[in-house]
């Protein structure tokens, strides 16, 4: 290829996010991975990276691709139209964060003008071990959490970046944080997150999501959000499956019906009783086979996302199975304010599903108390 046409990076993590529609919270570690295979979870970080390639078709004569074999980024590339350069190798089947790692060490000595990455929040400390704050790159996300705040808002939004700044339309570069947490205590309803370092992302409000906001626990919220579910409580109908959303303001929803609860998972109410606990997509297609269904969600403190962040399970088939007038959306005032204006968030992978969803929303903020929020994706 012609030496003046830009070099772009290409690190995929095929495991990234296998564990969320089936309710494992994240991809982390051997057997969690095992016990997602065994409950049928599928990549979703191949096709995500497909997504944001097919964006990038504008380029495909101007940059030269460089990637990693097979399922890190060859396969892809290849489908989206791209003649990659392809380096390194790997084990079929069988990578690791060493493989993602190598990968950027690669990339870095081969001077590539912006690294793109498939993954979530360990895939992002994998890059930032591997280039630090020596390249620019741009998350595609496909993680199960996703609170870095270095990831495009959906892989469309990832090549609308990717082109910008490869075009010279966002000269700015910031310092983005790379935040994890740790799983195992995730899964036991703990939330410990960690700063892990920065790596430098091109400078496009619209298009990168931002850091996951702490939750607010003083006096003033704890009132509100049990106002809100004082309001919900009042008006659920009768034989109406509830699906409650991960988060403390659903959870305040819970303690007012008396039911235990899983804080960062889905569980089901019907006629004031739990139906079950930490529901994964599978079950809840099940149970809301021949029921009438709600869905009860918030946004993510900081970031807005409705659907596509740490709430898997609830999958494009189990929205549409609900119906989307059925979505019923709570959040302090505190919360949207938090926002900025910002709209509301999507990234349920279904073009269909985040259409339907967007637009302007009543959310529930308080007892006989609502906002009109704007959605988009």
């Amino acid at each position: 290829m012609s030496s003046f046409r830009k070099r772009v990076g290409l690190i995929v993590n095929p495991i990234a996010g296998m564990g969320g529609r089936v309710g494992l919270k994240g991809s982390d570690g051997e057997e969690t991975l095992s016990r997602a295979r065994e409950l049928g979870a599928t990549p979703s970080a191949p096709g995500r990276a497909l997504r944001t390639l097919m964006g990038l078709g504008p380029l495909i004569n101007e940059i030269e691709l460089i990637t990693f074999p097979g399922e890190m980024g060859e396969t892809e590339a290849r489908e989206a139209g791209f003649e990659p350069r392809v380096i390194g190798s790997i084990q079929i089947g069988r990578t690791t964060a060493k493989d993602t790692m190598r990968a950027g060490e690669e990339m870095f000595a081969l001077a590539v003008d912006l690294l793109l990455f498939a993954g979530g929040d360990g895939t992002a400390r994998d890059i930032y071990q591997a280039v630090g704050l020596r390249i620019p790159v741009v998350g595609i996300p496909a993680g199960v959490k996703i609170h870095s705040g270095v990831y495009a808002i959906n892989p469309a939004g990832a090549a609308s970046l990717a082109m910008m700044y490869l075009r010279g339309q966002v000269g700015i570069l910031g310092e983005l944080e790379v935040m994890d947490i740790d799983e195992i205590a995730f899964r036991q309803g703990q939330v410990s997150t960690q700063l892990y370092g920065y790596l430098k992302v091109p400078l496009e409000r619209r298009f990168t999501q931002g850091v996951k906001a702490a939750s607010v626990t003083g006096n003033h919220e704890i009132l509100a959000m049990q106002s809100i579910a004082e309001q919900i409580v009042e008006t659920m109908d009768a034989d109406c499956l509830y699906i409650i959303g991960s988060g403390t303001t659903p959870r305040a929803i819970m303690e007012r019906l008396g039911l235990k609860n899983t804080l960062l998972g889905i569980d089901g109410v019907l006629n004031g009783k739990l139906v079950a606990l930490d529901l994964n997509e599978t079950q809840l297609l099940e149970l809301i086979e021949e029921k009438k269904a709600k869905i009860i969600i918030t946004p993510i403190g900081g970031q807005g996302y409705i659907f596509g962040r740490g709430n898997q399970q609830l999958s494009p088939d189990v929205i549409k199975k609900a119906g989307t007038e059925n979505v019923i959306i709570v959040a302090t005032r505190n919360k949207i304010n938090s926002l900025e204006r910002r709209p509301l968030l999507l990234d349920t992978g279904d073009k269909e599903v985040d259409k339907m969803l967007t637009g302007y929303v009543k959310v529930v903020t308080g007892y006989r108390e609502e906002m009109v929020c704007k959605i988009s994706y």
